[in-house]
């Protein structure tokens, strides 16, 4: 008797979800630190759950019994945990002045750069795709910023403004270096260095920026520290399995949860001209990244 065929493994489905379960860690981490930057301040709360998440990851990794990386491999957790950490710290001084919404609407230009970094890193060709989605989403973050300064401006809004366009940037270069940096070591590992580097490096600046948190403050550190750790390890372990050009448009869902947890937590409204702009940054990546433009972070 014949046996039907068996079906192929959907081996892109599981790195699919846990992108996606990570990104969605994520978004609520950032009302978390949003929450923590408000009471503390951005470089504070970054600099104190670095600690948090080293103590909560150091156990984790020395368990795993991996050993010491080797010099190549820590290089780039050491250049991955300062990008990411100027990048934070950028992000949520901007999430304090912005809806959340906002912020992660703004981010969402991070995969055009992406493209524009390759061309400079690596010497890829940017193709016209790549410059007509730019076109769209920068139409896309100016609707933004009409909806927001149709008025008078706000200082601090334009401060939050362009400390989030600026974390996109490095955010970026940071999408490159995730895939780069989970090629090399295992998730755990990568919490572990990412939180260590990030408290090493902001604690430089700890004496005089990052005053120490009391009370309530540090149970936000530490839930969001759990919640960037665990992100990080699902973010990992899927770039590790799937390649950038098919997980980075997953960062978009990333939208609707900073909507969800902005609506609910800080009573922040989802305006039409905010729609329009997260529209036309999306079509406008899209466009760049599916016609063609290779993804960066191969």
């Amino acid at each position: 008797m014949n046996t039907p065929p068996s079906r192929p493994v959907p081996t892109l489905l599981l790195p699919v979800l846990a992108a996606m379960a990570g990104l969605a860690l994520f978004s609520v981490m950032d009302g978390v630190m949003k929450a923590a930057s408000m009471a503390l301040g951005a470089y504070a709360a970054m600099c104190w759950r670095g600690l948090a998440g080293t103590m909560m990851m150091a156990p984790l990794w020395l368990a795993r019994g991996q050993g010491w990386p080797a010099w190549s491999t820590l290089k780039v957790h050491m250049l991955r945990g300062v990008v990411a950490s100027v990048m934070a710290t950028l992000f949520f001084y901007g999430l304090v002045r912005l809806p959340m919404a906002e912020g992660i609407a703004l981010s969402f230009i991070a995969p055009l750069i992406a493209l524009y970094l390759a061309a400079l890193l690596l010497g890829e060709t940017v193709r016209p795709a790549a410059i007509g989605g730019s076109v769209l989403a920068l139409l896309g973050v100016a609707v933004i910023a009409g909806g927001k300064f149709n008025g008078p401006a706000d200082a601090e809004a334009v401060k939050g403004l362009i400390a989030t366009l600026v974390s996109a940037v490095l955010y970026a270069w940071n999408l490159v270096l995730q895939r780069q940096q989970a090629m090399l070591a295992r998730p755990e590992e990568v919490a572990f260095f990412q939180s260590l580097v990030q408290f090493c490096f902001l604690g430089l600046g700890a004496w005089w920026l990052a005053p120490f948190p009391t009370g309530t403050v540090w149970w936000l550190l530490i839930a969001a520290a759990a919640m960037s750790a665990g992100s990080i390890m699902l973010l990992s372990w899927a770039y590790g399995r799937a390649e950038a050009q098919v997980l980075v448009p997953l960062e978009y869902t990333a939208f609707v949860w900073a909507a969800i947890v902005g609506w609910i937590v800080f009573a922040e409204p989802v305006t039409l001209p905010l729609l329009a702009g997260v529209t036309l940054i999306v079509a406008g990546c899209l466009y760049a990244t599916r016609a063609g433009a290779a993804a960066p972070a191969h």
